[in-house]
């Protein structure tokens, strides 16, 4: 007897899990182009709610949100600030972040569902993928995705994922210019396991194409460094906009 009623309370406790909704939010700024896809990716999960935070978008970034019925917020521009205004505002009890020009992978909210239902796991992540043949992509791949194992330091180009509860809990993220996932991932390791889901997000090539991949890791790179050092985030944010090709308000 004692039998049967461990195997019904896992079972009501699986149904719990596969029950509970995920809100994704994307902060975006012009992304017309690219956002299709992305929002394309979202389709597979239910229930779900899809939340597009727009930092003052001049294109049709808006009517393609539409389109795919997500629900459109508004906030100054800065990932950090689209983010927290997305969370604020989520009604799931799980959270995904999702950059707008990175695809999830197929099935990923049983991914997410069965990482967060894990005691010991504090948040989590998706691997690192590239959307472009390049060989020398396939290392940066590789870098990322050791680091975010050994180190549990996934980025938000990972699609970071959590409970609205703790993510709430600890103030959410700091609304910083620029390295905002890092110290959110910093905070949140403290508490439990950071886990990585090993199918990859896709995220775009285009800041690899356009700055170049040797100088878009130093500058990734030196960007860390600084931060360790304590040279303030909007002294490196300024910094790292010039000496990248691509102007935005978003970093990685």
């Amino acid at each position: 007897m004692q039998d049967n009623w461990l195997a019904e309370e896992s079972l009501a406790s699986r149904k719990k899990h596969c029950a509970e909704s995920i809100s994704i939010i994307i902060p975006a700024l012009n992304e017309e182009s690219i956002l299709p896809s992305t929002l394309e990716s979202t389709r597979s999960s239910r229930p779900l709610e899809v939340i597009l935070v727009d930092g003052g978008s001049v294109d049709g970034t808006q009517e393609v949100a539409s389109r795919y019925g997500a629900k459109i917020l508004f906030s100054a521009p800065g990932r950090a600030r689209q983010m927290n205004r997305g969370a604020a505002a989520a009604s799931g009890s799980l959270l995904l972040f999702l950059h707008a020009d990175t695809r999830l992978p197929p099935h990923f909210d049983r991914c997410v569902r069965e990482a967060l239902s894990c005691p010991t796991v504090v948040a989590g992540a998706f691997e690192l993928g590239i959307d472009a043949p390049t060989p020398s992509l396939r290392w940066i791949e590789r870098m990322a995705n050791w680091r975010s194992r050994r180190l549990h330091m996934p980025y938000g180009d990972q699609a970071i994922f959590v409970r609205a509860e703790v993510f709430r809990a600890i103030g959410g993220f700091s609304e910083l210019p620029i390295m905002e996932d890092f110290e959110l991932m910093l905070r949140l390791r403290k508490l439990a396991h950071i886990a990585i889901i090993p199918q990859p997000a896709l995220t775009s090539a285009r800041q690899w194409q356009e700055t170049g991949i040797l100088r878009t890791t130093l500058i990734n790179q030196i960007a860390i460094l600084s931060y360790f050092l304590g040279i303030s985030p909007a002294t490196i944010a300024r910094w790292y906009h010039r000496r990248n090709n691509r102007v935005a308000a978003y970093t990685r």
